[in-house]
């Protein structure tokens, strides 16, 4: 088969448009720049670690700040990738049309495929969570009472459109940014008082403790946190500003949300009053962070900090979670790469309006049958990031692959270092997830093939609008 090329637009121009590539603009350009950065900022948590502080503070030998910071240096090679493909081919789909659009339309199926993973299982993840965490503050509500109500407000936040979800997504940020400043105001009194461990900068660095494949392997787990900024360029067909706009919303977005991580995490460690014991045995119950915050300011901020990532992880960050699914979705359809009703959208509102009642019924399916499992959490966790990086590793080769071969490119750092060195980062986590992770992922990728034979042999290969062969 011919490799496939994008119909050559006028390159001198300083902005593409989405007619350049054979689409008609269907969703509303509400978006500014600030609204982009809150969405990633909110797709990813300020107050993240709070769940996760004691599994990274074990894996990283107590260096918790210093592997958020890896980890966000990490993430900036892949935004790098992201800015450079967003500005080649400004229109939603995320890593499905960048590598559809950077190799060929058969590549960027199975990248939509495998990315499916984290995008269509994220939600439920994010509800579940959010729901067992509010069943133990409240336990006459049942978990699959928090899921529905879960679902159902953020199906109609969704459905009435991004202009109420942008506006949504600041107050919930503000509120995070809130609780976290009280946290550390009272975490920083506390620590002056002589509460905690005492003054130290062993977050950043302890000699005892340092090794490299130690702290690169709790990068590994620490990188969750930092999925979702990629959720940005689902949302490029609804930026009202240039095409730039979505790759500096996605690396201020991981700088602000990375210095955040590292300050918080660390004023927790100097806080966590059994140090030895985290190290020692982990934190099973995930409420580490909780109880360095009852040292700082007493029970009420210990259920202030746990009510705030039950809401946060519920409602703020599945808000734009289910939000950015359905964009992929809507993408991937209206290529008749999946069923055509999920390209429907509402005159209205001007949101994909099918898909994003998809996502919430497979959100409920999904975390129902995995609240039913004593590893739903831990399992739907794995496959999301595995999916996630999997995706993300094609998304560097294609950024190396359209500048580099095809445009002849010369800009050497950002069209092939970076991408290169991210693609390296990223398959050192990969090969390190868990395997249950990488059988079912695999499994998940191969039923991608099945589909695409199947395409084959009905002589409906996948195709991008305005691809001619090469």
């Amino acid at each position: 088969m011919a490799e496939q090329t994008p119909a050559a637009p006028d390159r001198t121009a300083p902005e593409h448009r989405l007619e350049e590539f054979g689409y008609t603009q269907e969703l509303k350009r509400t978006l500014s720049f600030t609204d982009l950065l809150v969405y990633g900022l909110i797709f990813m948590v300020p107050i993240a670690p709070f769940g996760i502080f004691g599994s990274v503070y074990q894996t990283s030998g107590g260096m918790v700040a210093l592997t958020y910071g890896i980890g966000m240096a990490a993430m900036m090679f892949t935004a790098n990738s992201y800015a450079q493909m967003s500005q080649a081919f400004p229109m939603a789909g995320s890593v499905y049309t960048y590598a559809g659009r950077g190799f060929r339309p058969w590549v960027g199926f199975l990248s939509g495929w495998v990315i499916l993973l984290d995008y269509v299982l994220v939600p439920s993840l994010l509800y579940l969570v959010a729901s067992v965490a509010m069943a133990s503050i409240l336990p006459a509500v049942p978990v699959w009472a928090w899921l529905i109500g879960f679902i159902v407000l953020n199906t109609v936040v969704n459905y009435t459109g991004m202009e109420m979800t942008a506006k949504v997504n600041k107050i919930m940020l503000i509120a995070e940014l809130v609780v976290l400043a009280v946290f550390l105001v009272l975490g920083v009194v506390a620590l002056a008082q002589g509460k905690g461990n005492g003054f130290s900068f062993s977050a950043f660095f302890n000699p005892h403790t340092f090794t490299l494949p130690l702290v690169l392997g709790a990068v590994s787990m620490a990188v969750l946190s930092f999925l979702g900024f990629d959720g940005i360029s689902m949302l490029a067909e609804e930026n009202q500003g240039g095409s730039k706009n979505i790759g500096r919303a996605m690396i201020g977005a991981l700088v602000l949300a990375g210095v955040l991580f590292m300050v918080q995490t660390w004023v927790a460690s100097m806080l966590v009053p059994d140090a030895a014991k985290i190290l020692a045995e982990g934190d099973p119950d995930g409420t580490s962070f909780y109880e360095a915050a009852r040292v700082a300011g007493g029970g009420w901020l210990a259920v202030l900090t746990a009510l705030s990532t039950a809401v946060a992880w519920g409602f703020a960050n599945s808000l734009v979670a289910q939000a950015a699914t359905s964009r992929l979705l809507y993408a991937m359809a209206r290529d008749r790469q999946l069923p055509r009703f999920l390209a429907t959208v509402s005159p209205k509102h001007g949101v994909p309006v099918n898909a994003t009642f998809v996502v919430a019924g497979i959100s409920l399916v999904v975390g129902l049958v995995m609240a039913a499992r004593d590893d739903g959490i831990t399992l739907l966790g794995t496959l999301v990031n595995f999916g996630a990086l999997s995706a993300f590793l094609v998304l560097h080769l294609a950024v190396i692959n359209h500048f580099i071969r095809r445009q002849k490119s010369r800009d050497w750092l950002r069209h092939l270092v970076f991408p290169l060195i991210g693609f390296g980062i990223l398959l050192f986590v990969v090969i390190n997830a868990k395997i249950a992770a990488q059988v079912l992922a695999l499994g998940w990728l191969g039923v991608g093939v099945l589909v695409l034979i199947v395409f084959k042999i009905r002589n409906r290969e996948p195709s991008l609008a305005g691809m001619e062969d090469a």
